[in-house]
């Protein structure tokens, strides 16, 4: 009995898990309201709470507006880092063609470079 009470309290003295979590912003991005996007470097991405294990980072742009328009995304190597530098990959910009569109970066912590899925962060803004 006492090393379970040792092992909850363990456990609970660690505090919970931090969530799998992206940040980024339009910084730089050069304006683009003409429904034609350029292919411009990736944003800096701050993340945080990336699962143990993680390798790769899969990043995804959608227009949260027009979900069914391929932005792209890229793949890139994880060693620990705590942000993802610009010019890691390349993508097309968000341009909406009239008004504000909301993007949503999608994020996923992968074992491997194509597969391995261990856990998904989201982040969103209005652009412009």
């Amino acid at each position: 009995m006492k090393k379970i009470l040792l092992a909850a309290t363990c456990i609970l003295a660690a505090g919970p898990a931090l969530a799998f979590d992206i940040g980024f912003d339009w910084s730089g991005l050069k304006s683009c309201t003409n429904g034609k996007p350029n292919t411009v470097a990736n944003p800096a991405f701050q993340v945080s709470g990336v699962p143990a294990g993680t390798k790769f980072i899969r990043f995804k742009l959608t227009d949260r507006d027009v979900p069914n328009y391929n932005h792209g995304g890229g793949v890139v190597a994880y060693n620990g880092q705590k942000v993802i530098a610009p010019g890691a990959f390349k993508y097309k910009s968000p341009c909406p063609p009239s008004g504000h569109h909301t993007y949503e970066w999608t994020a996923t912590a992968q074992t491997k470079k194509n597969g391995g899925a261990l856990a998904t962060a989201r982040a969103a803004r209005k652009y412009p």
